[in-house]
C-alpha cells in the first residue's frame, strides 16, 4: 500500500531554515503529484507547496520566495526547503500524494495518502 514517511522539522528561531523530507513507497512515485500541507491549532489544513509528475510547481502566496519544493524521483523522496521562517509558519506539516489533483494542486481534498506529520515551531 501507499506509504509516506516524513523526517525533518523541529524548532527554529525566526529567520532560520529547516528542511522536511518525505520518502514514498508502495506506488509509482514518478507518476504522482506530491504536496506539502500544514495545519496550525484551530485552523484548517492548508496547501503549502506541490510538485506534479512533470515538475510543475505551485506555492501558497504566504510562502512564495521563502520555501522550495523539490522531488528526487531516483530516491522516491519529496523535500521542502523552508527559509526566512516566521512564527506564523508554526504548524504540523504533512506530505501527501495524489494521482489527480483536479483543478487545484494545493487543495488537500484531492490527496488520498498522507505522511504521519512533523512539527515545525518558529519562535520570535
Amino acid at each position: 500500500q501507499m506509504q509516506l514517511v516524513q523526517s525533518g522539522g523541529g524548532s527554529v528561531q525566526a529567520g532560520g531554515s529547516l528542511r522536511l523530507s518525505c520518502v514514498a513507497s508502495g506506488y509509482t512515485f514518478t507518476t504522482y503529484c506530491m504536496g506539502w500541507f500544514r495545519q496550525a491549532p484551530g485552523k484548517e489544513r492548508e496547501g503549502v507547496a506541490a510538485v506534479d509528475s512533470d515538475g510543475s510547481t505551485s506555492y501558497a502566496d504566504s510562502v512564495k520566495g521563502r520555501f522550495t519544493i523539490s522531488r528526487d524521483n531516483a530516491k522516491n523522496t519529496l523535500y521542502l526547503q523552508m527559509g526566512s521562517l516566521k512564527p506564523e509558519d508554526t504548524a504540523m506539516y504533512y506530505c501527501a500524494t495524489t494521482y489527480d489533483y483536479g483543478l487545484d494542486m494545493l487543495s488537500p481534498y484531492q490527496y488520498n495518502a498522507w505522511g504521519q506529520g512533523t512539527q515545525v515551531t518558529v519562535s520570535s
